[in-house]
């Protein structure tokens, strides 16, 4: 398609925003056809290098963003993009660093192109390049203020720069540019905001923003069939959507059919590259084929070695690929690597080492030269921040470890399979019935081991996770009133849990999940409230609420259109 084809204006800031939730898209250029000016010359070669990042060449791609930096505005956004993409993928201090100073020097640029008079109302095309540039600047630097840190005044800083951008995308002189806007408000729908907990969306709400994920996914579904560059942005972010977002933080059911469709055109242009083989990757996982994911993803390494950072994503998606397989030697292989060369979350690797081990027996242990008891004691030293940013899957690991530390240490019951859950795996497992029955049978080897044990003031609480892990592995095989059963004996034993108070509200939403699984909404609803409303301080909080938030969705639309959600195969 041609480049520089005049695109859609209010598809474009109706869509820009979802940069701060996603991260993974890149510089939106070509707004207008132009002239053979310098603007229309900036935007060919920033498409250029653009092209040459997703043939892999991304030191090549850097080097000719690079050296116009200082003059161009979209060499500059492009090029703190792509620092920024980096920064997401290493959680390298340094690299975070990088990347706001550079976007905040693109922004000076972009500032330095806007429109210094208010006095007329005519902008010139290079005035109306800024606005939009300085808009995306404000945005991708929010989203790094989100990354650094999450006490109030960061969240707050990070949301005022969205609103400062909002209010310049609103202020946006459309009839210059002969479009006519959607709506008279020029409102701009998150998605990602409607999926938030209540108590986050109170705080967004202060800063002045609402959200409605319908309407965002359908203007984003609209930007990526226009043909232009903007497609891809618009593409890549429904793909973040369907494959990442609507999978962890949601029910699990990311749009399969909808992610192939969108990413079969660049797989087709971009064999080799490597974005597009690990989205490829992580759609085949979804699916539940495992082997066709491990190709992906191990074609995915072998692409490319100057941008390790790819590597590593593909290592933590292979860890759990074997995982489900239940390799766990295959798996403590990736975790190791993950270990040795990503600085994400250190004791997170550690915690998965030990982790797998446990399901190993001592002298398979000896082939690694290590033991899970002593990595699981290491684990509390290697707890960090990440520019002031405690990460909530350590904090769980390091919870979970503590037990290791004690003079006579309680081993957990099935660690790997319990974070899988944290990960949503267990829909992942639960679309293949000899998967989903072989993990059963590991669970149930874990709790004659339990029964064997001399009862400890853990044993409540192990129960309580085999009893919910037991409940979901019945649940994907159609053994309902069993998985039913499960769930409701968490509840039962609530008083008695001492530290996975995170059990109860899961046990809760599962329960609830199931209810809608046999068209019981009401019931559905009411025990999805509960969960939200009548539990607080324990681990993984946020990640639940996301969960609940989008199983309440559900439970509400269908009841509201009166369709009957089917069970699980």
């Amino acid at each position: 398609p041609d480049p520089f084809e005049r695109p859609s204006l209010k598809r474009y800031h109706l869509s820009r925003v979802f940069t701060i939730f996603f991260l993974s898209s890149f510089v939106g250029c070509g707004l207008s056809r132009c002239s053979r000016s310098d603007l229309s010359l900036a935007l060919e070669d920033c498409m250029a290098a653009l092209d040459l990042f997703l043939r892999n060449e991304f030191e090549e791609a850097q080097a000719r963003l690079r050296s116009r930096t200082k003059d161009s505005m979209y060499h500059a956004l492009t090029y703190a993009t792509i620092l920024e993409m980096q920064a997401m993928m290493t959680f390298e201090p340094q690299h975070i660093l990088a990347a706001g100073t550079t976007m905040k020097e693109a922004q000076a640029i972009c500032q330095r192109h806007r429109k210094k008079s208010s006095f007329s109302k005519n902008f010139t095309e290079e005035e109306l390049h800024a606005e939009v540039c300085y808009a995306e600047c404000l945005l991708q630097r929010a989203a790094l203020t989100f990354l650094q840190d999450e006490n109030m005044i960061s969240f707050i800083k990070g949301g005022i720069k969205v609103r400062n951008s909002y209010q310049t995308y609103k202020a946006f002189p459309f009839k210059q540019m002969a479009i006519v806007p959607c709506c008279s408000n020029l409102e701009i729908p998150s998605q990602m905001i409607s999926m938030l907990p209540t108590r986050t969306l109170k705080l967004l709400e202060f800063v002045g923003f609402s959200g409605n994920k319908d309407f965002g996914l359908q203007q984003l579904q609209e930007g990526s069939k226009e043909g232009t560059f903007r497609s891809f942005l618009c593409n890549m972010l429904l793909l973040c959507y369907h494959t990442f977002m609507s999978f962890i933080l949601g029910t699990g059911e990311g749009d399969v059919h909808d992610a192939e469709k969108l990413l079969q055109p660049y797989l087709q242009k971009y064999p080799k590259g490597s974005i597009f083989l690990f989205f490829a990757g992580r759609i085949e996982e979804m699916k539940g084929n495992l082997d066709a994911a491990i190709t992906r993803f191990q074609e995915c390494c072998e692409a490319q070695q100057q941008w390790k950072e790819f590597h590593h994503m593909c290592y933590w998606e292979l860890m759990w690929c074997f995982t489900y397989k239940k390799h766990f030697k295959m798996a403590y292989f990736y975790a190791d690597l993950l270990s040795k060369e990503n600085c994400w979350s250190k004791a997170t690797y550690m915690y998965m080492k030990a982790a797998y081990l446990s399901m190993l027996t001592a002298d398979d242990c000896l082939t690694f030269g290590e033991t899970a008891f002593t990595l699981f004691r290491q684990v509390p030293g290697l707890k960090q921040k990440i520019a002031g940013k405690s990460l909530p899957t350590e904090k769980f690991a390091i919870r979970k470890a503590r037990r290791y530390l004690a003079e006579n240490p309680i081993p957990l019951p099935a660690p790997p399979l319990e974070m899988m859950y944290i990960w949503n795996g267990y829909t992942v497992i639960g679309k293949h019935k000899d998967l989903t029955e072989g993990m059963l049978k590991t669970l149930d080897e874990a709790q004659k081991k339990l029964d064997s044990c001399p009862r400890t003031d853990l044993s409540i609480d192990d129960q309580c996770l085999l009893s919910l892990l037991k409940g979901l592995c019945l649940k994907h095989l159609g053994h309902q009133e069993e998985a039913e059963h499960y769930f409701t004996l968490v509840l039962c034993n609530e008083t008695q849990i001492k530290y996975d108070h995170y059990l109860v509200p899961n046990a809760l939403l599962e329960h609830g999940l199931l209810c809608l699984e046999q068209g019981r909404r009401d019931e559905a609803i009411k025990l999805l409230e509960a969960a939200k409303q009548n539990y607080k301080n324990y681990s993984m909080e946020s990640r639940t609420h996301f969960r609940i938030q989008a199983a309440l969705h559900k439970a509400r639309g269908t009841r509201e259109n009166g369709t009957h959600v089917p069970a699980s195969p």
